[in-house]
């Protein structure tokens, strides 16, 4: 795990809470129209159908209950900027516990109103310097609901990707998070100012060591749209795929990220 030298930007802890909800309840909407046989369309996630991914929408954000609920530990131990690369470790145990989850509830409304109903009674009480027992380390939970935002924003472009016509929209601030903590996960992983990347309108930041800008424009620059970088950072969408379907524009010879991407899978 690259260590979080570069200090984590701050994130309004209120808009955070009212984006995690938000984007839920966006989803919650979404999978209570969908038919049978679209639950059972396939989706990117290798083994996983619509309804495992509908189901593990709803562990994702369940942990923040789950976690209230357990005792709380002695110190913290992640960094915001640690988690994006914390994840890995977790990949093969959460596949099949969303599979196990989604055979266990047959009724996915049901389960996302139980789910829905205990993240607000948790928010509604739970201060922001009250640690988790998350299992990718103890973390605050201001820090870990800015987590939740990438796994929703993330899963939810899954499930639009996987429904034809689906479409369900992004909460504006869950978008914006999401972009921003991936951001600056890249700027831990390749630290320098040599190379900017350009995110509108939600993030700019310096990385990749060499000469650094100091003024005018940048030798190298990389720009794209939000979910792009989003695809990008999470393995959805390859560098060369990015750039030869013309959603990333670089610039110079140290903005290629190829080889920095994905930053979590």
């Amino acid at each position: 795990m690259p260590p979080a030298k570069k200090r984590a930007r701050t994130y309004d802890p209120a808009k955070i809470r009212a984006a995690v909800r938000t984007q839920f309840g966006n989803v919650r909407e979404a999978v209570s129209t969908l038919t049978p046989e679209q639950l059972a369309l396939p989706t990117r996630l290798a083994g996983w159908s619509v309804r495992d991914l509908a189901a593990h929408i709803t562990m994702a954000v369940e942990t923040v209950s789950r976690n209230l609920d357990r005792p709380e530990p002695p110190k913290a131990e992640l960094a915001l900027l640690d988690w994006p690369f914390a994840t890995a470790v977790r990949a093969a145990g959460i596949s099949d516990d969303t599979l196990d989850l989604a055979a266990a509830h047959p009724d996915l409304n049901a389960l996302y109103a139980r789910t829905g109903e205990r993240l607000a009674e948790a928010l509604a009480t739970a201060p922001g310097d009250r640690l988790l027992a998350a299992r990718t380390g103890a973390i605050a939970l201001a820090d870990y609901l800015v987590t939740r935002t990438v796994e929703l924003v993330v899963h939810t472009d899954d499930l639009n990707a996987a429904v034809p016509g689906l479409d369900i929209p992004y909460d504006r601030q869950a978008l914006a998070a999401a972009a921003r903590l991936l951001a600056d996960a890249l700027a831990v992983k390749a630290p320098g100012g040599a190379t900017e990347v350009r995110i509108p309108p939600y993030a700019v930041v310096q990385c990749v060591e060499g000469p650094r800008h100091t003024r005018g424009t940048p030798p190298n620059v990389v720009e794209t749209d939000p979910l792009t970088w989003i695809r990008l950072a999470t393995g959805r969408v390859t560098w060369q795929d990015a750039v030869e379907e013309a959603k990333v524009a670089a610039s110079g010879e140290r903005a290629n990220l190829d080889q920095l991407l994905p930053l979590m899978s």
